[in-house]
């Protein structure tokens, strides 16, 4: 699986501490039958602190896009993602 970096974000958590976010967009391939397509998914992890993932979201470039802008804008952390993510599905 191959990993394409998209941003780095910063924002201040409850107590007023800066915390750093790397957004990225996973790259790899899903079974279809009786073939494989490329599939994509997403990554944040906190610098110096956890990360969360959900690969094979969608086999749509331009879906994935419009996912992860989602999460760039709207600040979402590792902790939040996978419900985030099944919201948007």
């Amino acid at each position: 699986m191959r990993e394409l970096f998209l941003e780095t974000v910063e924002l201040a958590d409850q107590n007023g501490t800066v915390r750093r976010y790397d957004y990225s967009i996973l790259i790899g391939e899903m079974d279809v039958g009786p073939y494989a397509c490329e599939s994509y998914g997403v990554r944040i992890s906190e610098q110096g602190g956890g990360q969360a993932s959900v690969p094979n979201i969608t086999c749509s470039a331009s879906r994935i896009d419009e996912l992860s802008g989602l999460l760039v804008r709207n600040g979402v952390t590792p902790t939040a993602l996978r419900d985030v993510v099944l919201d948007w599905l």
